[in-house]
């Protein structure tokens, strides 16, 4: 009888394969990296999801945000 969905037996044989394939010692390794670019990934999508969320700014507005200063001379710095 054919059911959808992993069965215990299913899980097992995938473990004895990655162990046979990659080695007790290299599965950590893997495992380390796999989580840390997982976390890469989600903290890179979570900046692009916040500039999105961001007013976009404008050179207009750019233009009046900075305000000219004077220095001791009396020049005009922007």
């Amino acid at each position: 009888m054919l059911r959808n969905g992993l069965e215990p037996w299913h899980v097992a044989l995938a473990v004895l394969v990655f162990l046979l394939l990659f080695g007790s010692k290299k599965l950590p390794d893997a495992a380390r990296g796999l989580g840390k670019s997982m976390r890469i990934l989600k903290s890179e999508a979570r900046a692009m999801k916040e500039e999105s969320a961001a007013p976009p700014v404008t050179e207009a507005a750019q233009a009046t945000e900075t305000t000219p200063t004077v220095t001791a001379t009396g020049a005009h710095q922007v």
